[in-house]
């Protein structure tokens, strides 16, 4: 059936009511398909996308988490070595300190303990000399009691052996004083004649002293304090005394002969 609505007069052909409600529900249908297989396929490919595209971020995140946990592994151990570092140098350093604190004890211990060791040498040596000495004394004082000739410590020319005693002591010391060792004879002579050669010997007359019988005895004490008990004292003022006047011993001797004295 045609209508004419149109100005021409034509009028456009229609469809019957039921078949056009027919037709618009069916493409209607057709659309909505389409429609939702263009989802569906859309929403397959977005998901495919969406799925990789979290695989892809997620492998770049767990790349990310083990490349920091490296990093964050490389600098703890940095730190653990510079730690050690750190202590190993300050354990040469507290040893170095330790050692040289011990080397200056060591040191200081050392010295005193020198000084300890000269302090009781020294000591030890003084008492010794004191000892020696109140030993000397004691001789000497018991030589002077009993009359006895002290020991001489001077050396005896071998041209003396024969001799002994004061007598050796004289030889000596006439050698020294430059006498020639014939002259000795005319000495042992002359002093055997005045003391017998004891130097203890006092004239009760006159008071002449000792081995050369000085008169008085104290003129001795130019040739040492000990004049009174000494021999070689004695001996030595006596040849001072035979060389100022009679210039040799013989000389002495034979003014003694002559005069009975010197």
């Amino acid at each position: 059936m045609f209508t004419t609505n149109s100005p021409g007069g034509v009028r456009a052909a229609s469809l019957p009511p039921t078949k056009g409600n027919f037709v618009n529900r069916l493409w209607s249908r057709v659309g909505v398909r389409v429609t939702s297989v263009g989802l569906l396929v859309a929403g397959a490919a977005g998901g495919i996308y969406l799925t990789q595209d979290r695989e892809v971020q997620q492998q770049s995140a767990e790349a990310s988490v083990v490349a920091q946990v490296a990093v964050d592994d490389m600098q703890l151990l940095k730190q653990r070595q510079a730690e050690h570092a750190a202590a190993r140098a300050f354990q040469r350093e507290a040893e170095g300190d330790a050692a040289a604190k011990a080397a200056t004890a060591a040191k200081a211990a050392a010295g005193k303990a020198h000084q300890l060791e000269q302090k009781v040498i020294a000591t030890k040596k003084a008492q010794a000399e004191a000892a020696a000495k109140a030993a000397a004394e004691k001789k000497k004082a018991a030589a002077e009691d009993s009359g006895a000739t002290p020991e001489f410590t001077g050396d005896i020319p071998a041209s003396c052996n024969e001799f002994s005693g004061n007598r050796a002591i004289g030889c000596t010391l006439m050698l020294k004083e430059g006498f020639a060792i014939s002259q000795f004879s005319c000495l042992e002579k002359l002093w055997k004649k005045e003391s017998g050669w004891n130097h203890k010997a006092t004239n009760p007359s006159s008071g002449a002293y000792g081995i050369p019988q000085a008169l008085p005895g104290s003129k001795m004490k130019s040739s040492g304090s000990d004049w009174k008990s000494n021999p070689a004292t004695q001996i030595d003022w006596g040849l001072g005394y035979i060389k100022g006047r009679y210039d040799t011993p013989c000389g002495a001797w034979g003014h003694s002969q002559d005069v009975g004295w010197y």
